[in-house]
């Protein structure tokens, strides 16, 4: 019985929140950072990221070098609920590397992540702000409220397709298959959007990690915006911090172009790369989609909001009033 009460609830909920729509007008890239926002892409959108990057890696304490080009394709897709998105991405990595031993060359397809997203909690879900007709000063107020951020979860799976050639000395082996979790925070402070991931990461296997990525992004204008990144990787074999700069522009409302250069902190090995990506989105079946919601001017209206927006009316009502007996007394004098 409990059972079925618990699905139940579960089912209600997503049902009663599948109506609010995280649809933006212009598109909302993960790029040119490596974290992941809260918010979906929105039901039926399909979107698709892509990033090359020329990675240099120098490690003085073995005299190994290598120079790479690696390239990473994210698809995303809104499906069922407004609120979940389904994510692909695909990694290809291309190596030309150098030690005592002697050098050589490794290509091949080096992992797909296939996972799916879901947006517990948004702040201003359902949240309508009260203006106050009596104070400027109540109306311009520090708003607390943007503290409060909106929260998503991830879950996906690693599948290892290379296997050992791009393994590095000292490191343990890359399982095949790994399953990756993510707790997602998101704040909007006026032009500034600050997003956190804390992740476990390759789970379960002697590689596994407990990483943060730290995003801070402020758009200059309607189409620029600049990034500022910090992600941390917390494994028993591997320990390391990076840091990166970025920015994107909004080619068209659906297309985005990006570029970011990054490092990591430490020097053994000391890795720096340097990326361009591409962001598109096609939204062509989000209109057939909204013409299947019902539309209610008081959809989402709890009662306080309708009795305060009647006592505006009221409050409108009475000022007219008072201005067309005025109007109407200069007249007669």
């Amino acid at each position: 019985m409990f059972k079925n009460q618990s699905l139940f609830a579960l089912l209600f909920l997503l049902y009663s929140t599948a109506q609010y729509g995280q649809y933006t007008d212009e598109i909302n890239s993960n790029r040119p950072g490596k974290s992941m926002s809260a918010f979906s892409v929105g039901k039926t959108i399909f979107q698709t990221e892509f990033g090359l990057s020329y990675i240099n890696e120098k490690n003085d304490d073995t005299d190994f070098k290598a120079q790479a080009w690696s390239s990473d394709l994210d698809l995303r897709y809104g499906a069922f609920f407004e609120q979940l998105e389904f994510i692909a991405n695909i990694n290809y990595y291309n190596e030309s590397y150098k030690f005592p031993g002697g050098d050589g060359h490794e290509a091949a397809l080096r992992r797909v992540t296939l996972g799916m997203k879901y947006m517990i909690f948004d702040p201003e879900m359902n949240y309508e702000p009260k203006p106050n007709l009596y104070s400027w000063k109540a109306n311009h107020k520090f708003n607390w409220r943007q503290f409060i951020p909106a929260i998503g979860l991830y879950g996906g799976f690693h599948f290892n397709l290379a296997k050992d050639k791009f393994a590095r000395t000292g490191l343990w082996k890359e399982n095949d298959l790994t399953a990756k979790g993510m707790i997602i925070t998101q704040n909007q402070f006026g032009k500034y959007t600050f997003v956190t991931n804390f992740i476990l990461d390759q789970f379960p296997s002697q590689r596994n990690s407990f990483d943060y990525i730290l995003t801070l992004t402020r758009g200059f204008n309607m189409r620029t915006s600049g990034m500022f990144e910090i992600q941390g990787i917390n494994g028993e074999n591997y320990k390391d911090h990076f840091m990166r700069l970025g920015a994107a522009y909004l080619l068209q409302k659906n297309m985005q172009i990006d570029a970011s250069i990054g490092s990591n902190l430490q020097h053994a090995p000391k890795i720096m790369y340097a990326n361009i990506g591409f962001s598109w989105r096609f939204e062509g079946q989000y209109s057939d989609y909204m013409l299947r919601i019902p539309k209610d001017k008081n959809e989402g209206k709890s009662k306080m909001d309708k009795k305060f927006q009647k006592e505006k009316d009221k409050q409108k009502e009475k000022k007219k009033k008072r201005l067309d007996e005025v109007e109407s007394g200069e007249k007669t004098n």
